[in-house]
Parts: C-alpha cells; structure tokens; sequence
C-alpha cells in the first residue's frame, strides 16, 4: 500500500482554511508587486511596522533562506524588501507572492497543531512556542474529538505555567481563547478528512489572546485516473 500523495499549501492559504475554522489569524494581504506591497502595508498598517515574507506553495523553511522582512517601516523599506524577495525566488519555487502583514509583537509563544497519526488517528498539541520551543520541549497532545474541559486540561498540562501568567506588565493568557484555537483544530480534523496536518507556530500572545502568525497546512492531493 502507498502512502497517500499530500501538498503544503502556502502560509497565505493555510490561514485562511484555519481562519475560517475558527482560528485567530494576523490580517494580511498577498500582492503580486513592490507597489502593491507598498500599498498593502499602508492598509493594514498605517504608520506600524509591518511584515514582508515571500510567500508559495513550494516556498519553505522561509526563515532559513532569508525570506522574511521584520520591522518594515515607510514606503521605500517596503518596497525595497519585496523587490529584494521577489529576485530570491528560485524556479524551484514555482509561483510566488508577496506576504504583507502588520507587525505583531508579544513577550509569549505558542505553537498548536493537529496530526492524524497512523495508530491512534488525529490528534491535536499545543505548547510552548518562541525561541523556547527546541530547549523546553513543552507540549501536550490529545486525541480528537476534543471538548472544552479536554482543551483547558492541554494548557494545564503544560510544565511552563510561568509564562501563562501576567509576565512583563502583560496580562495572563486567555485560556478561553487558546481553548478554542485547540476546538478549533478538533473540529477541523473530524469536518476535513483531506486535512493531513496543521502546524500555527507561532501562536504570538497579545495582550492575553493568541493570534496565529504563522501556520502551514498539508492537505491530500486529489489523484484523477
């Protein structure tokens, strides 16, 4: 028997199938131009920093490569960095677009996600995320279906209670609204069996509620005879 053929959908994409399941996500714009990433960047931002990624279906490991602008301020920064993207791209990389997004800033992490695993079925996690995420190892995983007491009991599971807390001047995380990113999850894996897995990392805290910055989702490929 052979493994069932799967895609990764873009980061641009995978928000939006995770958004419209209920998970809180950046708002962001896909352009195709420098102008229009100018453009973007003015709507969604104002005066604020923003984001500038290049963004595919075959675009991966985006920060390894270099193709991640931080803390873009005024036209010409924007501009100059989409350019700079765009001429990054590879023909490997197949058609590619310009990610916009406003800069989303918070001293806490989260990472969340659903796998369907071979023995057990899916199953989503939640933990730790940030430059912590490698060193602390701090996750918890529970089988779908998920319900709320389930989802509350995944954060409590979690060894870094600490960062859960007020921290910085920064309120406690919401348990409520992480609770229904991991519902969220649950019911995405039982209404979409083409939905393989689902990474959001990072899940950036901002003034208690999660927001998902970053996601990737890996869907089967329909195959046609």
């Amino acid at each position: 028997m052979t493994d069932p053929l799967t895609r990764t959908l873009s980061e641009h994409e995978s928000k939006r199938l995770l958004a419209a399941a209920g998970v809180a996500v950046v708002d962001e714009r896909v352009v195709d131009t420098p102008d229009d990433a100018v453009d973007a960047a003015r709507a969604l931002a104002l005066d604020a920093a923003v984001v500038v990624k290049l963004c595919g279906d075959r675009v991966a490991h985006k920060t390894e490569r270099g193709l991640v602008r931080l803390g873009l301020h005024g036209d010409e920064d924007v501009r100059a960095a989409a350019q700079d993207l765009l001429d990054a791209a590879t023909p490997e990389d197949g058609a590619v677009g310009i990610l916009v997004a406003p800069m989303v800033r918070g001293n806490r992490e989260l990472i969340a996600g659903m796998h369907r695993d071979a023995q057990f079925g899916p199953c989503v996690m939640l933990g730790v995320g940030g430059v912590l995420a490698e060193a602390l190892a701090d996750v918890a995983f529970r089988l779908v279906p998920v319900d709320r007491v389930d989802a509350e009991e995944l954060l409590d599971d979690l060894d870094t209670q600490a960062l859960l807390g007020p921290v910085r001047g920064e309120p406690a995380v919401d348990r409520a609204a992480v609770a229904e990113i991991v519902l969220a999850l649950s019911r995405l894996a039982e209404t979409d069996p083409e939905v393989v897995s689902v990474d959001v990392n990072p899940l950036v805290v901002v003034d208690g509620r999660p927001v998902a910055v970053d996601a990737l989702v890996e869907v089967l490929v329909e195959v046609r005879a």
